[in-house]
């Protein structure tokens, strides 16, 4: 105030014209002030907000339904089982999250194949797999992905003991994580919940839930760079064999033109693993569709309808296998290839399991073609994603003739005993029927 008195008066008493800017400057800054303080709200030791170059910030942590705290956090197992089983575990562990309101701290995979076994266990960070920031700006707002680092009080752990057996039922699942949501238990920073591999909780959430989180999950560079090389590979290879083949007329009369072959991807399930799993999935379900011998799977791909000549990569567990004659006995026009017939195995050779079906999962996904076992996660996952993909853009009639990304299930008889259309029922209240197989595929 006083530098308003002596501005005031130096103007009384004719004072220059660079005292006069001056005061000029000293009324602006005033003004500001004034303004800031009628119009701005009080600092953040009163109400947790503060402004920062006049870009309003909240610093208190959004409510449940706007997004999701980032000061409060979930803790769970290290997520194991296969690939595919991994990231249906993964996914339920960020819903089950997002409905405690809570941060899921970076949880642990597993490298290894086998599970039973604890000192077969092979941890591997989440980050070493999935781009972590990624995950969480595709994901913003909806599940939300934190690191230990992140923690201010470690003492303050909840344990939370997820339960078993037939008495534990998806509702009371469901209300044990409603009260987990609130009240004293909702104060601790962490909450960590012992028990089952994620993969085997109840689930709560549709198909379109855990589709937004799988759609979250992009491989780090390295592990997506090596799949690019051996899509690469199987397309050269389609090119020099549609180069050296006969001419293809198009349909509206153009010049003939050399095309490359497409390429049908194989998720063949003829593993010794998975052929004692499914007999005795078969026994208990009373059913005879769920296995399919090497035979029956060739015959049924080489059924499938429109499709004369084409280059089949089959995705196969090699060190599962019982012979190497999955490259024998296909349809005239159906070319057979593994990782090693294309030149790839080293590739696959230097890395884990799970990264091994990682890299798998990238080849079939962006195939032409498609063809799996409804009973297999890995299959079930890979058709989730192309039915996605569909649906992304505008395709009306999914099991049509014509469409893009086409999926098959050849442990179902389809037309003219090919396999049959599948696209996932993205609809469907639970991840259920994905999770644990089944003959209901809606073509």
């Amino acid at each position: 105030m006083e530098v308003l008195f002596n501005c005031k008066l130096s103007q009384l008493m004719g004072g220059g014209a660079v005292r006069s800017l001056a005061c000029k400057c000293v009324f602006l800054l005033v003004a500001v002030l004034i303004l800031r303080a009628l119009l701005i709200p009080p600092s953040p030791g009163f109400g947790g907000v503060e402004w920062s170059n006049l870009v309003y910030i909240n610093n208190n942590p959004p409510s449940f339904g706007y997004g999701v705290r980032q000061d409060k956090f979930l803790e769970v197992p290290q997520i194991v089982w296969g690939l595919n089983n991994q990231k249906i575990a993964f996914a339920r562990a960020c819903l089950t999250a997002r409905m405690l309101n809570r941060t899921l701290l970076m949880p642990s995979l597993s490298a290894s194949l086998f599970y039973k076994k604890i000192d077969l266990l092979q941890p591997i960070s989440f980050d070493k797999v999935f781009q972590f920031d990624k995950f969480n700006a595709m994901c913003s707002g909806f599940v939300h992905l934190g690191l230990y680092a992140d923690l201010l009080n470690r003492t303050r752990v909840l344990e939370m003991q997820k339960g078993s057996g037939r008495k534990w039922t998806v509702q009371r699942d469901l209300d044990q994580l409603r009260q987990h949501s609130q009240g004293e238990f909702d104060d601790h920073e962490v909450i960590r919940i012992v028990g089952k591999n994620p993969f085997l909780w109840h689930d709560h959430w549709p198909v379109k839930d855990y589709a937004k989180v799988f759609e979250c999950l992009v491989l780090i560079d390295e592990i997506g760079q090596e799949a690019d090389r051996v899509v690469s590979r199987i397309r050269a290879i389609g090119r020099e064999i549609g180069s050296n083949s006969e001419l293809v007329e198009l349909e509206n009369d153009r010049p003939s033109i050399f095309q490359p072959l497409p390429y049908v991807a194989v998720h063949m399930r003829v593993e010794i693993d998975w052929m004692i799993h499914c007999k005795k999935l078969e026994q208990r379900l009373n059913t005879n569709q769920i296995c399919s011998s090497k035979k029956e799977i060739m015959e049924r791909v080489g059924n499938i309808k429109g499709l004369k000549t084409s280059l089949v990569y089959l995705a196969v567990a090699d060190k599962l296998l019982q012979n190497s004659s999955i490259l024998e006995g296909w349809e005239e026009g159906f070319l057979p290839y593994e990782k090693k017939k294309l030149g790839v195995d080293g590739i696959y050779k230097k890395y884990p399991y799970l990264i091994q079906s990682a890299i798998d999962y990238e080849v079939c996904l962006r195939a032409d073609i498609f063809v799996g076992n409804s009973f297999s996660t890995f299959s079930s996952l890979i058709v989730l994603e192309r039915t996605q993909k569909m649906i992304r853009t505008g395709v009306n009639n999914m099991c049509g003739t014509d469409v893009r990304w086409p999926s098959y299930a050849y442990n179902i008889a389809g037309e003219s005993n090919g396999p049959m259309r599948w696209v996932t029922n993205m609809s469907h209240s639970s991840l259920q029927e994905i999770s644990y197989g089944t003959n209901h595929i809606s073509c």
